[in-house]
């Protein structure tokens, strides 16, 4: 992660790669599914165990999505606790960058089949 830090512009590329240490660590869950709630009284051993161990992949990947960025762009997150809310604030921030950056030498039109905007090859 170290060749392949988050800088603001390669929001794509660092995510893809995130992911594959991730899955490789078995903790992608944590990037993809909401902070799990305190359990209820009575909840059974097992609940208090996975409740333990998303809670410490979620420190462990904090961890790793911090180190993965910019020290400008790190101190903009590292207030965060929670693994969904970085990766919310991320995608809103920088997907849409990310498209943007990629479309810069096409042209937006819309698709009429779908109503979304597409990127086309520009000729001029």
């Amino acid at each position: 992660m170290d060749t392949n830090k988050f800088n603001g512009t390669n929001y794509n590329d660092w995510l893809r790669n995130l992911r594959i240490v991730l899955d490789f660590e078995n903790q992608g869950y944590v990037l993809d599914n909401p902070l799990p709630t305190d359990l209820p009284k009575g909840s059974s051993p097992e609940e208090r165990v996975t409740l333990e161990k998303w809670l410490e992949d979620n420190r462990k990947v904090r961890s790793i999505i911090l180190t993965s960025m910019t020290n400008e762009i790190q101190k903009q997150y590292d207030r965060l606790d929670d693994v969904p809310s970085i990766m919310l604030r991320m995608k809103e921030v920088y997907a849409v960058l990310d498209r943007h950056i990629r479309c810069r030498n096409k042209s937006i039109i819309r698709d009429q089949d779908d109503r979304r905007f597409v990127c086309t090859k520009s000729w001029g």
